[in-house]
C-alpha cells in the first residue's frame, strides 16, 4: 500500500522537454556523474556533490529562478536509483518538520549507437505536493529545460572533440 506522506499526483509532475542528443549514452551518462564540472554547463545545478552511492547525499547549489534574493539556495537530497546509462535519481524524503517530499528522475535513451534523447521529471510527492506544484512548477520546468538544452550543447561538444 503507497504511504500517504509520499503518493503521487499525476498532477504535480513537472516533465521537462525531450532533447535528442547527437552523442552517445555513455558521454550523457558521463556528463551527469561529473558533478565537479557541472559549472562549466549547468545554468540551474551550478555545484553538486556526491559519492552518487544508493543513499548518498546529493548537496547541490541551485540558482533561484524566482527573481529574489538569495540569488541561489542550498539543497541536499538522497541518490534513489542508478541505472547505468539510463537513468539517475535522487530524493527528498518527508520529514515532519518539512513535509514536502519530492524526487527528481534524469532518464537517458539510447537511439542509436552515437545518439540518445534526455528528459527529466520532478514529483513533488504526498498531500502537500499539488500546493508546491502551483508555488514552484513553472521554474522548476524552466530551470529543467534549460539543464537539458545545457546538457545537449555539452554532450555534442564533447562527442566532437572525441571524434
Amino acid at each position: 500500500m503507497e504511504d500517504p506522506k509520499t503518493a503521487i499526483d499525476p498532477d504535480a509532475i513537472v516533465v521537462s522537454e525531450t532533447v535528442e542528443i547527437n552523442a552517445p549514452a555513455s558521454v550523457v551518462w558521463g556528463i551527469l556523474l561529473d558533478m565537479p564540472n557541472y559549472p562549466e554547463w549547468n545554468p540551474f545545478c551550478v555545484e553538486c556533490e556526491s559519492t552518487l552511492e544508493m543513499g548518498a547525499a546529493v548537496k547541490m547549489k541551485l540558482k533561484s529562478y524566482v527573481n529574489c534574493e538569495p540569488e541561489f539556495f542550498e539543497n541536499t537530497e538522497y541518490v534513489c536509483a542508478k541505472v547505468p546509462e539510463k537513468q539517475i535519481s535522487w530524493e527528498l524524503p518527508h520529514y515532519d518538520a518539512w513535509p514536502y517530499p519530492a524526487r527528481r528522475d534524469q532518464f537517458i535513451e539510447a537511439t542509436g549507437p552515437n545518439s540518445c534523447k534526455y528528459h527529466s521529471t520532478d514529483q513533488f510527492l504526498g498531500p502537500n505536493g499539488i500546493h508546491v506544484m502551483r508555488f514552484a512548477g513553472p521554474w522548476v520546468k524552466q530551470a529543467f529545460d534549460d539543464t537539458a538544452h545545457a546538457l545537449k550543447a555539452r554532450a555534442e561538444k564533447l562527442y566532437a572533440a572525441q571524434s
